[in-house]
């Protein structure tokens, strides 16, 4: 499963990993180095890449650093490089293509926050460890010097990486002073790489939280969902509640932890939370893998349960309507975020829609209710079918077979009746045109009316053939 804890290294694989992933990537490495050095430059493979290629991940995406400066990087790639791009020269990056491979070129650089600002400020530098120096953690301050591939490794990353351990170069108030959006990246690599965060990294990022508040909505967004789509996101979730990070940018996710009654008489909604997340993950190949829509489906689906907690005299706890307040959350959330509409939209439905299927009881649905269903979840089906089934962590293994058979049971029903009916296209059997053509009338809100109706009739009685339609649309007509 995703969320399985991963294996620790050896030194020993580390090492068989890395040197045949230079291996791999020699065509690019190997010439780059050379061109660089010819000229008098020093250039080395940095940070991830370098990381990955311990841990036995392969990509073509390279990242190098320099001592040569923008222009003279942009010269020597020239005559070698498929194509080139300087987007990121203000920040030292001269980026090109090489066949398969995506690679940026940098040049040593130190950057930092100004305390009330959101982009840093870039300066050069002069040595590969000084650039080193300057990165998030260890694990990403390694690099490999070329032609001669010689590791450098000044911060102890690769002892760290061995032990699947975060730490900062520096101290890490210094770091995340530098630049708070790494206080979310040491809970996005915890959730990517497995890792577990050092307990100073901890303890500057619940000290220092408040910082966070100036990095812009998107790169705050871009970080949550690199975080949300890893493989462990329960690991970052986590981090990210305990340290206050969370109530900083998604405050709805700390919120779940309610206050339990002292009855027990309702579940951890929090806890909850986080099952549903790992159980729909479980359920992705339907989806055809990973998908961020269902995932965000998963994590906010409860969030309008603070809201709506009710005790009744009877010591019952009730949250009613916690789906539509759920859904006016997320989509607040998912707005200041700045999320895409379409995004928003579907989270938001999904949202509202995931306690839809509890009143299907034991199938007492009508064929009506089931087209609704349908209708309601629109391209959003597969994701609801997936949420829905998430949605079940009780340890009550008969109950949990059962909402599981029940569940099988309605997606048969529909799966039929989507054969016998097409539900995909759930439209009235008369289109606009051939209502305004009978009905002897022009564009206008009746036809609107009148297509609302031919679509109720259809989720009542399925298909009526255009015959019956046309009597059925003249009927409502003359009672109007």
């Amino acid at each position: 499963m995703p969320h399985d804890e991963p294996a620790p290294l050896s030194m020993v694989e580390v090492q068989r990993s890395v040197a045949a992933e230079l291996d791999r990537i020699a065509p690019v490495i190997d010439e780059l180095g050379r061109r660089f050095t010819d000229a008098g430059h020093e250039i080395a493979l940095v940070g991830g890449p370098v990381r990955d290629a311990m841990l036995g991940r392969h990509h073509n995406d390279l990242d190098l650093t320099t001592s040569a400066r923008p222009e003279q990087t942009e010269r020597l790639l020239k005559g070698w490089a498929d194509a080139i791009w300087d987007m990121g020269r203000d920040f030292g990056t001269i980026g090109c293509r090489k066949g398969e491979w995506q690679v940026e070129v940098t040049t040593y650089r130190s950057e930092s926050y100004d305390p009330s600002s959101r982009k840093p400020d870039v300066a050069f530098g002069d040595t590969l460890a000084g650039d080193l120096g300057r990165r998030d953690f260890t694990v990403n301050a390694m690099a490999v010097r070329l032609p001669g591939r010689e590791v450098e490794d000044p911060y102890g990353g690769v002892l760290d990486l061995a032990h699947r351990r975060l730490r900062t170069p520096g101290t890490p108030e210094d770091s995340f002073s530098d630049d708070p959006l790494r206080m979310m990246r040491a809970a996005r690599f915890a959730a990517q790489l497995g890792f577990d965060v050092d307990e100073s990294v901890v303890a500057a990022m619940t000290a220092m939280a408040e910082r966070i508040e100036i990095i812009s909505a998107e790169r705050v967004r871009d970080e949550l969902v690199k975080l949300v789509m890893a493989p462990h996101p329960r690991r970052g979730l986590t981090l990210l509640v305990e340290t206050g990070l969370a109530e900083r940018v998604l405050p709805e996710l700390p919120a779940l932890a309610l206050e339990r009654d002292e009855h027990h008489r309702h579940k951890d909604v929090y806890e909850h939370t986080l099952t549903v997340l790992e159980q729909s993950i479980d359920q992705e190949e339907r989806l055809g893998g990973p998908d961020l829509v269902s995932r965000l489906a998963a994590l906010m689906h409860d969030v309008g349960k603070p809201r709506t907690r009710r005790f009744l005299d009877d010591g019952t706890v009730t949250f009613h309507h916690h789906d539509v307040v759920g859904a006016k959350l997320t989509r607040k959330r998912m707005k200041a975020l700045r999320f895409s509409n379409d995004e928003i939209e579907a989270v938001s439905a999904l949202v509202e829609l995931h306690l839809r299927f509890h009143g299907y009881g034991s199938g007492e649905w009508t064929d009506s209710a089931v087209r609704r269903y349908v209708r309601d979840a629109g391209d959003q089906l597969t994701r609801l079918h997936v949420l829905t089934r998430a949605d079940s962590t009780t340890r009550n293994r008969r109950k949990a077979e059962r909402l599981a058979r029940t569940y099988d049971d309605l997606e048969a029903r529909i799966e039929r009746l989507a054969e016998a009916e097409e539900l995909g296209a759930m439209r009235p059997d008369l289109d606009g045109n051939q209502i305004m053509e009978i009905l002897g009338i022009g564009p206008g809100r009746e036809v609107g009316q009148a297509y609302r109706h031919l679509l109720e009739l259809r989720m009542d009685d399925g298909p009526l053939g255009e015959e019956r339609a046309r009597e059925e649309l003249l009927a409502w007509w003359a009672q109007r």
